[in-house]
């Protein structure tokens, strides 16, 4: 009885009682008791295919059984009785015949095989005609094989051609040989002549050994990839000489063409969308060719547009190139080659979380950088303090900036640094160009704190690049336990970034002389006890030289 149900009913009944459990609450307890049987019974009755080979060629597949018996079956029975047919000697003319159960595939006149609707293949879309019509093309083949295998002149024929096609094969293999050694040895000659005249700075960018190792890979690994091209080719020739391997050497030549094929389609059905990239891209370039301009007009200070100056120009050109080209990626990336395949996607993300994870620093840096940068802290050629350093400022870059200092030493600072730590700008408060020079002494009570002053400014004008105007002033910034605290500050013009610790050094040198000229020790005093007369300044002692009242 379970022979009387098709398997498609069985299916068609699982499929809706699996609806019916899904929608209906409570039935699927016993309706997987119902269904149970029936999907293993359809499993179980539900025979495997069989094809009919002949010759090394698939004439028919089987799928479902007729008038009772299985696909195995049927193959078996076909084999034999077209073993049969086909070892006559007759016209060999095959036709297809209409019946209500199938497509009746006929040789001169007699029954070959039958198809039936269930023989189709589901996963394609073809019809029973097309299935009979591909079987009748495989059968006719199949004949005309099997009369070529009893005809000795055409197996003679194809031995021949056999034959030189190997002595062929052959003499390609030692041509490919001599080539390869030969190719080998002129590239070598040439890389090495062309890696010994590439140098930089007098320091050779490519070794010798290396060169040639490179080079000998290279030409291996093509001569070994052409080995394998001819010798498909070679043997995909030589089985299809014969009737019995022809089928192995069409599908070589056919599985190699369909390579070719497909590689072309591809690079073909690319072009539309590469075309639409590399447009998009070729806008880009002309957006920012377009805006580079107005950018190098303000970087020379020939205009400015309000927030825009020679301060911000270049980090804001910069940053909208970087937008205009990363709009540009993101619009492009759907038309480039690949870029809806899974490895592309993975790749894709496989950077994202690298540079999410790896760029936490960097985003830091140039966070710093922007802020730096627009909020003018501080400006290329200004001489400041950081974090103990001081220098003048000859870049300030994306991620760090860098300092020169005075004593032959450049120091890159990263941004972060520069932004968490307190600057001092010596450049920013002064009159016009040039920067702050300002130094302490400390000396005794017991010195006019006038003549002091008077002589730190004397010794100030006689340092050179101590500008006269504005003039220099002293501070009193401390009135210690035994010296009070004096503070020079004046102003200099650089010409380099270095003169400022000159400068500095010749100011030390010239209040050196100037004390010593008066008289004034610089020594500051400490007592271990109190002195016999006190420390104190008499008036008449207040104006003494250099002082004036």
């Amino acid at each position: 009885m379970r022979r009387l149900i098709p398997p498609s009913i069985l299916s068609f009944f699982s499929a809706l009682g699996l609806i019916w459990a899904l929608l209906v609450p409570g039935a699927s307890p016993a309706l997987a008791q119902v269904l149970a049987p029936a999907a293993a019974s359809a499993a179980a009755n539900t025979p495997p295919e069989a094809a009919v080979v002949i010759f090394n060629r698939t004439i028919a597949v089987y799928r479902a059984p007729f008038l009772g018996v299985s696909p195995a079956e049927r193959a078996r029975r076909t084999h034999l009785y077209m073993n049969e047919v086909l070892a006559r000697t007759g016209a060999g003319e095959v036709t297809i015949k209409q019946e209500p159960q199938g497509r009746i595939i006929m040789i001169d006149g007699e029954m070959a095989l039958v198809l039936t609707p269930e023989d189709v293949d589901a996963r394609t879309a073809k019809t029973l005609d097309e299935t009979a019509a591909a079987a009748k093309f495989q059968l006719q083949q199949v004949i005309a094989e099997t009369r070529e295998s009893r005809d000795e002149s055409k197996l003679l024929r194809g031995l021949l051609i056999a034959v030189a096609a190997t002595l062929v094969f052959a003499g390609l293999l030692a041509l490919l040989r001599r080539g390869q050694r030969a190719l080998a040895a002129w590239l070598s000659s040439q890389m090495s002549r062309r890696a010994a005249e590439l140098e930089v700075a007098g320091t050779q960018l490519l070794q010798g050994d290396k060169v040639l190792t490179m080079v000998s890979w290279g030409v291996r690994g093509g001569g070994w990839a052409l080995l394998a091209l001819l010798s498909y080719q070679w043997l995909s020739l030589v089985l299809s000489q014969f009737p019995y391997t022809r089928p192995w050497g069409e599908q070589l030549s056919g599985y190699l063409w369909q390579v070719v094929v497909r590689l072309a389609g591809g690079i073909l059905g690319a072009l539309p969308d590469l075309f639409v990239a590399v447009v998009i891209f070729l806008l880009a370039r002309g957006v920012i060719n377009l805006i580079t301009p107005i950018f190098d007009r303000i970087e020379r200070g020939d205009a400015s547009l309000g927030w825009l100056d020679r301060d911000t120009v270049r980090p804001s050109r910069r940053i909208i190139s970087t937008a205009i080209w990363l709009f540009a990626l993101v619009m492009a990336y759907p038309y480039l080659p690949g870029s809806s395949s899974e490895a592309f996607k993975g790749v894709s993300v496989l950077l994202g979380l690298m540079i999410s994870l790896g760029a936490s620093s960097i985003v830091g840096q140039g966070a710093s950088g922007m802020i730096l940068m627009f909020s003018r802290t501080i400006r290329v050629g200004e001489y400041v303090r950081i974090d103990g350093h001081e220098g003048t400022i000859v870049e300030l870059g994306m991620f760090n900036t860098r300092i020169r200092t005075g004593l032959g030493e450049e120091l890159a600072m990263p941004n972060s640094l520069v932004m968490g730590t307190v600057t001092k700008n010596y450049s920013r408060a002064v009159n016009g160009p040039g920067f702050i020079v300002d130094t302490v002494v400390t000396i005794g009570y017991d010195t006019p704190w006038r003549q002091v002053e008077a002589m730190l400014i004397e010794a100030a004008h006689r340092t050179p690049g101590v500008l006269s105007t504005p003039s220099a002033r002293v501070f009193q910034t401390a009135l210690s336990d035994f010296y009070p605290e004096y503070r020079l500050v004046c102003q200099a013009v650089p010409s380099q970034p270095r003169p400022r610790a000159e400068v500095l050094s010749a100011l030390h040198a010239n209040i050196q002389d100037v004390f010593n000229e008066y008289g004034v020790q610089i020594m500051s005093p400490h007592y271990l006890g109190d002195p016999a007369e006190a420390k104190f300044v008499p008036k008449s002692a207040w104006f003494t030289a250099p002082a004036k009242s």
